[in-house]
């Protein structure tokens, strides 16, 4: 669908549509792998001038590039301003002994053999309570990323658990926002459509929890060592005060986002909260918090180990992963503007001959959508919208393209290291990348639960597994309950 505010211009043939997708895709390969720099926002910012350019020959002006990308940015401002409000509370938390104190208390109450699987259950009740996997993500797996640390699991495992059951939460509650969107973009009921994603997201969840719970006890936890626990334990207790005070920002922000309070909101109460700990029970002073809430937390304990672990956070650690953010919406929302997703999705859908087609179409669009414009919400929004006549034309339930659309939207958004979800990952968990070492980003493959949906998702369009017909709204609850039977 175009926007009436967006020029009468023809949709550009599919050769010119393609252009400024595969010559920054080419720019990105080469800057990543023959140069060995994972640093995208250069070649994101010049595929956008490229698709500026092809705007340009196709009639298009910058005034229109600019509020096609504008458009984009606005819509992803609560996001980015999400991360850097997590680098304050990560910053304002460990100064407060929150994470500290969460630290400490998993190192009491978890055992390694089974820590990847607890992980996973861990953020999919918390992220399925409230509806938010950032919110999961940035407080209680941050704390668990420290957990892993001291038992001695790479943290690309550990960001991997953490991610399966965050944005597992994140897809099948109801508090969700991609949840509500989804079915808003694809006019289904919230309830049918959650439902309708268990066929894939179960089997997924339980084949991820299994490989954790496996790898848990046989990998994972190699490495660790009771003295090595003792002494970050030791560590934890000698530098910081540890009570109920250090739960008090945690059980807030949770609270909050339970009664739907907004995430910018609900996340800076728990930096003001951090900062107000921070200063009563850890004898800092109103200079030091801010400091922490803008530069990040420092502290030096003696430990090694522990120094690394703590100090981290603050409004500066998320520059690098917002300006990631801000060239890659850029780029999408130019792609958009000018139609150029729109050419090739409706080539697609020209070629398509049957539901099998159509539905593992309609998966695939929607992860590449995530890949090549850095908005989870142009993923289910773009191929939810361009899809829907041909589900209705064939005779089948929308349903099957909501569940489509969410397993390729919003499953596959965090592993995408310049989408909104996979640089919020990376920010938060403090997940880095050097020159030559990009084995943090081996979260992206260990995260199962995210592309094992996707992947029963083709599977069952293929066999024909769980593809219901479209029928009269009154009866789709009980045709979804049937299929589940």
């Amino acid at each position: 669908m175009k926007d009436d505010s967006v020029p009468d211009i023809p949709v550009p043939s599919l050769p010119l549509a393609l252009i400024p997708i595969v010559l920054t895709i080419g720019l990105l390969g080469v800057q990543i792998f023959y140069y060995d720099d994972f640093t995208p926002h250069i070649p994101l910012a010049i595929g956008f001038g490229i698709t500026a350019l092809v705007g340009w020959m196709q009639g298009y002006r910058w005034k229109d590039i600019e509020a096609g990308a504008f458009k984009v940015l606005h819509v992803a401002m609560p996001s980015i301003g999400t991360l850097i409000i997590v680098g304050m509370l990560v910053g304002t938390w460990l100064a407060s002994g929150t994470v500290p104190m969460l630290i400490y208390l998993g190192l009491e109450l978890i055992d390694p053999s089974w820590f990847l699987a607890a992980a996973m259950l861990m953020c999919s009740m918390v992220s399925l309570s409230i509806g938010s996997s950032w919110t999961t993500v940035g407080t209680v797996g941050l704390a668990l990323i420290g957990i892993g640390d001291a038992f001695g699991v790479p943290i690309y495992w550990t960001a991997g658990a953490v991610v399966s059951g965050a944005f597992f939460g994140d897809k099948i509650s109801p508090l969700s926002d991609t949840t509500n969107l989804t079915p808003a973009v694809t006019e289904t009921n919230i309830f049918d459509h959650i439902r309708y994603m268990l066929p894939t997201t179960v089997p997924a969840m339980l084949i991820a929890l299994a490989i954790y719970w496996v790898v848990g006890g046989a990998e994972a936890g190699v490495g660790h060592s009771l003295e090595r626990i003792e002494l970050i334990q030791q560590g934890l207790a000698d530098n910081f005060a540890m009570g109920v005070w250090q739960l008090l920002p945690l059980v807030v922000v949770i609270g909050l986002a339970f009664f739907k309070v907004a995430p910018i909101p609900a996340l800076f109460t728990g930096v003001m909260l951090g900062g107000g700990v921070a200063i009563l029970t850890q004898g800092g002073s109103l200079h030091d918090a801010l400091t922490f809430a803008h530069s990040g937390f420092a502290i030096e304990t003696g430990t090694e180990t522990l120094d690394s672990l703590l100090n981290r956070g603050g409004v500066t650690s998320m520059t690098w992963v917002v300006t990631l953010m801000m060239f890659a919406l850029a780029f999408g929302g130019a792609l958009e503007r000018t139609r150029c997703l729109e050419a090739i999705v409706g080539t697609i859908m020209k070629r398509l001959r049957g539901f099998r087609g159509l539905q593992t179409s309609a998966i695939l669009t929607s992860i590449t959508t995530n890949v090549v414009s850095g908005d989870v919400y142009l993923s289910i929004a773009l191929p939810g919208r361009m899809y829907k006549p041909a589900y209705d034309e064939l005779g089948y339930s929308r349903l099957n393209l909501a569940r489509a659309i969410e397993e390729g939207g919003t499953l596959v958004s965090p592993l995408v290291p310049w989408n909104a979800g996979g640089a919020f990952v990376m920010g938060a968990l403090g997940l880095s990348v050097t020159p030559g070492d990009f084995s943090q980003l081996l979260y992206i493959p260990l995260a199962f639960a995210c592309w094992l949906s996707p992947l029963i998702g083709i599977l069952y369009a293929q066999l024909g597994w769980f593809s219901r017909r479209a029928e009269p709204e009154a009866s789709v609850g009980a045709a979804v309950a049937e299929d589940l039977a």
